[in-house]
């Protein structure tokens, strides 16, 4: 039996999909604008809606040109049709519970069939688990990144930790070297600075340099930041000082997304999935937003960087 090569397949599936005859498009690429950002637009963590013309929208409003589609694996058909609807303008990805004993089959074979990434990975285990580490393994098999989303205090009444153990990170970062890992969501951007309250999940005002995930971007290649959620946002806004050397500093490491669930880029319908916590953002894109924000604290070239750039050659991205 011949074995294929994940990544010549990966490669091999975008070319079909940007390739795919303009009679049979539902949504065409040149509907959308010129963006207004200056350039093309990359965003990441961009959750599947439930139809074709959902994501479309999406994008429209808020003016990002590409988006990765973080797509459950049952929902793979779902994305491969918003795929081919608009070619060349998404990419998708993976997920399915590590604890599950079917799991590495489905996540190889999903890559192997054109996804790019492992994630949204929000799961109430620890990011050291035995279930978790062998979910690493295959991403560092396969060459594709893992998205995790670390955090441990409530959204919501009852609501449990996922991906626990973050201050310990480190050693799973030495042990799965050839792992790319997307660290996203509250405790993550939360530990930009060393004074962490155990409170809120969203801590507010100066930030103390030190903090374990400005540190470990610095100390480990394999290790990169999402800035997605109102949780990337917040990071960001909170002193803005600080920000501009942060994203300075961790140029090459930052990667642009928005993590909205807004319905129409504009901040219209629900968002941040009525997290009480997030309010701050309510009623706005937080695609927009973030966008906004970054601009205000970087230069072209380094805005171009984060928001196109760096997500693209990560996840060996050629629209």
């Amino acid at each position: 039996m011949t074995t294929q090569n994940p990544t010549t397949n990966r490669r091999r599936f975008l070319a079909q999909t940007t390739g795919a005859a303009a009679a049979s498009l539902l949504l065409p690429a040149t509907a959308q604008p010129a963006s207004p950002w200056g350039g093309p637009v990359l965003d990441a963590h961009f959750h599947l809606r439930p139809d074709v013309a959902s994501n479309w929208k999406h994008m429209q409003g808020c003016g990002v040109t590409h988006a990765v589609l973080l797509t459950r694996a049952p929902d793979q058909d779902r994305a491969k049709q918003a795929i081919d609807a608009t070619p060349g303008r998404y990419a998708r990805s993976v997920a399915a519970d590590p604890a599950l004993p079917d799991t590495p089959r489905i996540l190889r074979e999903a890559l192997k069939a054109g996804a790019v990434s492992i994630g949204e990975l929000k799961h109430h285990l620890a990011l050291d688990s035995p279930e978790m580490r062998r979910v690493y393994d295959i991403a560092a098999e396969l060459q594709v990144p893992v998205l995790v989303h670390i955090q441990v205090f409530p959204h919501f009444p009852g609501e449990l930790p996922y991906n626990t153990g973050y201050p310990q990170f480190d050693k799973v970062l030495k042990a799965h070297p050839k792992t790319n890992f997307l660290g996203h969501a509250d405790l993550f951007w939360a530990n930009i600075s060393a004074d962490v309250p155990t409170d809120r999940g969203y801590p507010t005002g100066p930030i103390k340099p030190g903090g374990l995930t400005d540190r470990w971007l610095a100390d480990y290649p394999n290790l990169y930041a999402d800035i997605s959620a109102n949780s990337g946002n917040n990071a960001l806004s909170r002193d803005p000082d600080f920000s501009r050397g942060f994203l300075a500093r961790h140029k090459s490491k930052l990667i642009f997304g928005s993590d909205c669930s807004c319905a129409d880029g504009k901040g219209a319908g629900i968002s941040q999935g009525n997290n009480p916590e997030a309010a701050r953002l309510a009623g706005k894109c937080v695609a927009a937003a973030t966008l906004s924000l970054l601009q205000g604290l970087t230069t072209p070239a380094l805005f171009r960087q984060i928001t196109w750039e760096n997500g693209t050659k990560l996840l060996k991205l050629r629209f």
